[in-house]
């Protein structure tokens, strides 16, 4: 085999071997995602979320240490769930425009119970119990 040969192959498949992983990630569907309470952290009973005037009302609040997304879907009404977006893993974003949205596949979620409204996530994000005490949300 001469050298010029040699290059080529070892081109060929160091191309497949990237390319390979980087078209897996584009994709799939809710079947090949991972389970969001096994991707989540379990959480301790008290802990600190966010403040009540860090969840815009209509809007929500993603608490990314805690991989947890609090919302605000009418003034005083707080609710939470799992930040962790159940079409492929990724963590949904802070917003005040009326849903829950994943940057990596435009999904979104209802505030109400987080449910999708649209995307290719096809499960609700799971609940995470809460706590309002004053200005303070913390988890039950």
């Amino acid at each position: 085999m001469t050298a010029i040969d040699r290059r080529r192959a070892l081109s060929g498949t160091a191309a497949i071997t990237v390319g390979v992983p980087v078209l897996a990630a584009c994709g799939g569907d809710d079947t090949n995602a991972a389970d969001p309470s096994a991707s989540t952290k379990p959480g301790v009973a008290g802990e600190t979320l966010a403040g009540t005037s860090d969840v815009p009302v209509g809007g929500c609040f993603v608490v990314a240490a805690s991989k947890v997304v609090v919302t605000q879907p009418t003034e005083g009404d707080f609710k939470a769930f799992s930040a962790v977006c159940t079409h492929q893993g990724c963590l949904v974003e802070s917003s005040p425009e009326g849903e829950i949205p994943c940057p990596c596949h435009s999904s979104r979620f209802s505030l109400d119970d987080g449910s999708p409204v649209s995307g290719p996530a096809t499960a609700s994000l799971a609940p995470v119990e809460i706590t309002v005490d004053g200005d303070s949300i913390t988890r039950a």
